[in-house]
């Protein structure tokens, strides 16, 4: 197979199996994406993951089998099994042009996906963009008023309200609804331990309790240029053994742990305890 293609659903196209850029789901529907377009029609605009996907934002959970377009709202929206068309209105200060193609802003995409995703993944894109100076909270919420009255709206007000810059994954942004949830006391994230020198994830105070998610992303990131995973994990215990000498709990979890969060919770009541006897 050589060119794209259409047939009976504008978001189908060939390529090559070989095509690198078929290397990714993100850069698969990216591909999907810019050739779905001028099939749709002149004033259709890339929205919701579509737009997010192009925008570079952060997702987690989120299905990125349909190519979403937005058109006016006196075009008819339709759903195939790989196309979705909204029918809604965008202002012009919502529509900019990324890589070529017409998107809806960081701030716009935000406030859709935030409107019709759950709550924990469309948090996870919020916390991202916040975090990566993408968008403010202003704008969001600024977003969020434009859309008063439309279906979704108000668990759009719930994510911007919910939206953290400081989470600075998706681990810590479900870590910290799984804390909510659990009815913990509400941490401070990315607190600096001053004594130690260390930033850590989440805080308390009252209970000299430190909390770590541990992602490998988060290992990787910390990689310099020729330096080895084990490195990594070495200089992590010696952080830790630092910060336990300051006389600090520290309990740790992984991203096999988020989804129910009870062995977790227990740990972290266990820790507050003896944090309350030093």
């Amino acid at each position: 197979m050589s060119a794209t293609a259409a047939d009976d659903d504008p978001a189908r196209a060939y390529v090559p199996s070989s095509d690198a850029r078929l290397a990714t789901a993100r850069a698969r529907h990216a591909l999907a994406a810019r050739s779905t377009v001028p099939k749709v029609a002149p004033d259709a605009v890339l929205s919701h993951t579509s737009a997010a996907v192009l925008h570079g934002l952060t997702l987690w959970n989120v299905p990125l089998s349909r190519v979403h377009v937005t058109r006016p709202p006196t075009a008819s929206g339709r759903r195939t099994r790989l196309l979705h068309v909204h029918a809604a209105v965008l202002d012009a200060d919502e529509i900019e042009e990324v890589d070529g193609l017409v998107v809806t802003t960081v701030a716009r995409t935000v406030g859709d996906l935030a409107r019709s995703l759950p709550f924990e993944p469309a948090l996870v894109v919020a916390d991202a963009a916040l975090h990566n100076h993408l968008v403010t909270p202003p704008q969001l919420q600024q977003v969020v008023e434009r859309m008063a009255g439309r279906a979704g709206c108000p668990a759009a007000r719930r994510v911007v309200a919910a939206a953290d810059a400081r989470a600075a994954s998706p681990g810590e942004t479900r870590s910290r609804i799984a804390i909510a949830r659990a009815g913990l006391p509400t941490p401070t994230l990315q607190h600096v331990v001053t004594a130690v020198g260390a930033e850590v994830d989440f805080y308390w105070e009252e209970f000299r309790t430190v909390g770590e998610f541990d992602g490998a992303v988060k290992y990787g990131r910390a990689l310099r240029p020729g330096q080895e995973p084990g490195e990594v994990v070495f200089v992590e215990k010696r952080r830790e053994d630092a910060l336990r000498g300051e006389e600090l709990q520290v309990v740790r979890w992984v991203w096999d742990e988020l989804p129910t969060f009870d062995t977790v919770a227990a740990r972290l009541l266990r820790a507050f305890e003896r944090g309350l006897r030093r």
